[in-house]
């Protein structure tokens, strides 16, 4: 081999170094091991480059700074959420009812569960300015458009009283909200405690609420 044509040769990648896929996602998914293993306030953008091996120039190319990395953790995580609600809720042809109104309050706890890291960045104020990013903005109004409009369409049934659906929204949204976070927190993890009971009992609270008085 002539030398030149060595020197042109270009140089290994480190050993484990990322060098296929989609490195955004990927960078996505290296924060949510860390936020799970450390907290969301021990992840660093460079430290999340350093443990996939990608150069500050790569890492730079898809996210600015932290906060442009766990805006696009909290978007993917609303998107998620958006499916697990809505998928819940059900065809939409289907008379609302009370059943489908508890499936989607299971989903709700179920998700937070399932997904911790997502949901301590959707919903603990780690992103600065969430309407200055178009595409987390949107995500979080389309999971939040699932409950609104399930609400909407058990009040055209009569079994919800009438009220402005947002506003009951937020305060299911508050109910279930608190229970998850207890979940997530391991404040709920005893032995003695029947989760399914407890999701049941704050529903069943959540339910007298909205019938009409």
């Amino acid at each position: 081999m002539r030398r030149d044509e060595a020197t042109r040769r270009p140089a290994r990648k480190p050993k484990h170094a990322y060098h296929h896929g989609d490195l955004r996602q990927a960078l996505v998914q290296q924060a949510l091991v860390t936020i799970q293993e450390h907290g969301v306030e021990a992840l660093t953008l460079r430290q999340t480059g350093e443990r996939l091996r990608v150069s500050r120039t790569a890492l730079y190319r898809h996210f600015a700074d932290k906060q442009a990395l766990l805006a696009a953790v909290a978007t993917e995580g609303f998107a998620l959420f958006e499916r697990a609600l809505a998928e819940a809720w059900g065809d939409a042809a289907v008379p609302a009812s009370r059943e489908r109104f508890y499936r989607v309050g299971r989903a709700y706890v179920d998700f937070a569960r399932r997904h911790p890291s997502h949901y301590r960045v959707m919903f603990g104020r780690f992103v600065d300015n969430v309407a200055a990013d178009p595409a987390l903005a949107g995500s979080a109004d389309r999971a939040f458009g699932v409950l609104v409009t399930a609400l909407e369409a058990l009040q055209g049934v009569g079994l919800v009283r009438r009220h402005a659906s947002p506003e009951l929204a937020v305060s299911v949204w508050a109910c279930t909200h608190g229970l998850a976070m207890l979940f997530i927190d391991g404040q709920l993890s005893r032995p003695d405690l029947d989760a399914e009971a407890m999701v049941l009992a704050t529903l069943d609270r959540v339910w007298d609420f909205l019938t009409p008085r």
